[in-house]
Formats: C-alpha cells, structure tokens, sequence
C-alpha cells in the first residue's frame, strides 16, 4: 500500500494540478507510425499510473499519429514525427491520485527513445 503525503501547500490549493511533458529523441520510427502500438501504450501507462482512462483516441497524421487518452484526471497525449525519430507526450493530471512522472517514463522506455526531456510544470490554482 501506497500512502501520499499532503503538503500544507497542497492543503491550501483549490485545485491541484501537475504536468509532465517533454521531447523524445531517437525513437523507433516504426513505434511511431503504429497507431495500434500507440493506443495500447496510452492504455497500459494509465494503469501504469494508477489513472483512470475514459476513453483514447488517435489520428493518423501522415506519417506521424497524435493519440489522445482522456483519463478521469485530465489527458496524457503523444505526438509522433517517423521521419524525424521525435514524439512529444504530455501527461497532466488534476489531483493527488496517479503518478505523472512514472507514466511519461513508460511511454519513454515504450517509445525506446535515445535521450529525452523531462519538465514538470505545477498546474495549481493558489490563493493570492
């Protein structure tokens, strides 16, 4: 069992919200160009993460795919470029429940990126 500590910040925040995105270099071009592949990596890095998913969708952008997974919390979306061995992903979650952090590191090693960038923005809304 996992117990999450609540900050006091946290405790004064109205919404809590926490974002994970970066750029993945030297991907497999293939991974990139299978939206099914896709789909299912949305899939099992909302288990991963303790998410929530609603429902995925995906769109075949010659030769690239966006796919968009709506999960109770908010999204986790990658982007993909073949030809330029390059996705983007986004994981961004409202709330304390599921990992950000844990689900964008699946997609990287799922993705069998190179190197990447990892950036967290905090999403909350704070008293002034």
């Amino acid at each position: 069992m996992v117990i999450k500590m609540i900050t006091i910040t946290q405790l004064k925040n109205k919404v809590i919200g926490r974002h994970v995105y970066g750029e993945l270099y030297g991907c497999d071009p293939e991974l990139l160009s299978d939206e099914k592949y896709l789909v299912e990596v949305i899939r099992e890095a909302a288990k991963i993460g303790e998410f929530t998913l609603l429902d995925v969708k995906a769109w075949k952008i010659h030769p690239g795919v966006s796919v968009v997974g709506i999960v109770l919390e908010s999204h986790i979306s990658i982007h993909t470029w073949p030809e330029y061995e390059f996705a983007t992903v986004d994981v961004y979650t409202c709330g304390l429940k599921g990992d950000p952090e844990k689900t964008f590191k699946y997609i990287v090693e799922k993705l069998r990126a190179k190197r990447y960038t990892m950036k967290y923005a905090s999403r909350n809304y704070e008293e002034e």
